[in-house]
């Protein structure tokens, strides 16, 4: 029998066995594979059911017509608006592919088995549905009709990219003397939060940073999912776990960071605030517990006191008290921008209190441009509060104009 006579005659068994998973909801591993294809009934032989497996596993986990765009080593996202509009991020904004699928119900079985091969679940009851691969690659996915131009895929690649500030210098995310400034800020053990759009590359410039850290310090991650992976010898992951189907054994990352009070960690690092564990990251940042790390999403540097107070509403804080926390925990705002020309930090800020309380940031060093902060941010209104955080290190000689 021929190779290709053989590959048809196992299509029986493929189809069967991926049918099962799929049917079950069950994560897509080699024993669960095996198991899928001995409730099949087709008896294989040794030889065709290890043949079976790898054939299963990279249908059911594989992104189709997608998988040329995500081999690229440039692309972070990949997104699906119809069968005809596939758009990618290569770190210069949305791009749109020449990438077709035969229809819209091609579309709607990748969404389908995507999800299910995180043991996830997306059909007419559960129209929306968000899950993460094996390898960190996250998926989100809406059908109709709550989707109302179709099956909608979200993709977000992780690379498992190591970047060091040096990397980013050089990659032109921030000129040489502004990571000089971001050394001296790492070293002086100052609490900060990297802000920025989707896609700025904050996960990415935080992971930079720690890798800064002293090689004796203990480094503790908390992330809903796992993206940090900094250069460092003593780092600990903590990730947050969503509930099964009932709701049960969720663990937010509101748990996890008061866990991680109890880690005994140098430097407590939060990789997204997004919600009520602002409150215990805070806490801590004003307890003590110096030298710590969050990102935020937020469009400029001046409306992350904004997003600051709406998530203290989440914890059940007021404005008042939270512009209070913030002012007394948080040392310095970094705040990164993405568009055509790429990403870069365009900002380094301040927080402080307006005369009614309010929170506010004070620019200490900023840019008008991407292309503009390559050559190096320029001094504004919050320098000198800025080098006074930094316990008199010397920054005139390195330091922006």
């Amino acid at each position: 029998m021929t190779a290709s006579r053989d590959h048809g005659a196992l299509r029986p068994s493929l189809s069967a066995a991926a049918g099962l998973l799929l049917d079950q909801g069950e994560a897509v591993t080699p024993a669960s594979v095996a198991r899928a294809l001995a409730d099949s009934g087709h008896l294989l032989g040794s030889s065709g059911t290890l043949t079976a497996i790898d054939e299963i596993t990279a249908e059911l986990t594989g992104l189709g017509r997608l998988a040329p765009l995500a081999r690229d080593a440039l692309t972070t996202d990949i997104v699906v608006n119809g069968p005809d509009a596939v758009w990618v991020d290569r770190g210069r904004g949305m791009e749109r592919t020449a990438v077709r699928f035969g229809s819209e119900a091609e579309v709607r079985a990748l969404a389908v088995r995507l999800i299910a091969a995180a043991g996830g679940r997306l059909d007419d009851g559960r129209p929306s549905a968000d899950a993460q691969l094996t390898g960190g690659t996250r998926v989100h996915a809406v059908l109709p009709p709550v989707s109302v131009t179709g099956t909608l895929l979200s993709i977000r690649l992780q690379r498992h990219r190591r970047a060091s500030l040096a990397d980013l210098e050089h990659a032109g995310m921030l000129a040489e003397r502004d990571a000089h400034l971001l050394r001296s800020i790492m070293a002086a053990r100052r609490n900060l939060l990297i802000s920025g759009a989707t896609g700025s590359g904050k996960t990415t410039l935080l992971a930079a940073l720690l890798g800064e850290a002293d090689p004796s310090e203990r480094l503790v991650l908390i992330e809903d999912v796992p993206e940090l992976e900094p250069e460092h010898p003593h780092a600990v992951r903590l990730q947050a776990r969503r509930g099964n189907v009932e709701g049960a054994g969720a663990v937010e990352l509101t748990d996890l960071v008061r866990q991680a009070l109890r880690m005994r960690p140098d430097r407590l690092v939060v990789g997204e605030c997004r919600g009520e564990e602002i409150r215990d990251l805070l806490g801590a940042m004003n307890t003590g517990h110096r030298g710590a790390g969050a990102t935020v999403h937020a469009n400029t540097a001046s409306t992350v006191p904004a997003r600051l107070v709406a998530l203290g509403a989440l914890a059940g804080w007021s404005p008042e008290t939270t512009a209070i926390q913030c002012v007394s925990a948080l040392d310095v705002v970094i705040h990164l921008s993405r568009g055509t020309g790429g990403r870069a930090v365009t900002e380094i800020a301040v927080l402080g209190l307006e005369d009614r309380g309010r929170l506010r940031a004070d620019s200490a060093l900023t840019a008008p441009t991407i292309a503009a902060a390559r050559s190096g941010l320029t001094r504004g209104p919050g320098w000198e509060r800025l080098t006074a955080l930094l316990d008199d290190r010397p920054l005139d000689e390195a330091g922006p104009p």
